[in-house]
């Protein structure tokens, strides 16, 4: 079987798609920070302790709670919404949290509507 060009590369992806794959890091290799826009003590709070907890025991990772109220949640939904897209940062809300009101508009947040 002659060898081609379209095997050639074909065989190129596929040893650079397995390279990425390898070098990668387990995830998660970190801590991971989950975001409440609300005060500690609250029912918001109470519900992401609780899961991440559990997620914890799971990932075997340590799971961070950073409470970061004010501006009625805007605050700390604005964290979770411009933290680096790597997977270790998320937020927890509720359904009327800020970024889903229209008055929010052009305050940089992602909109759900």
């Amino acid at each position: 079987m002659p060898i081609t060009i379209r095997t050639v590369t074909a065989a190129s992806v596929f040893l650079l798609a397995t390279g990425a794959a390898i070098a990668q890091d387990k995830f998660p290799s970190k801590p991971i920070r989950m975001v409440v826009p609300f005060p500690p003590g609250a029912a918001s709070d109470f519900l992401a302790r609780t899961v991440g907890q559990k997620l914890g025991e799971s990932y075997g990772q340590q799971i961070i709670i950073d409470n970061r109220p004010g501006a009625g949640g805007l605050m700390g939904s604005a964290i979770a919404a411009t933290a680096i897209p790597d997977g270790y940062t998320g937020g927890i809300g509720r359904p009327s949290s800020p970024h889903q009101h229209p008055d929010t508009q052009g305050s940089g947040l992602p909109s759900v509507q």
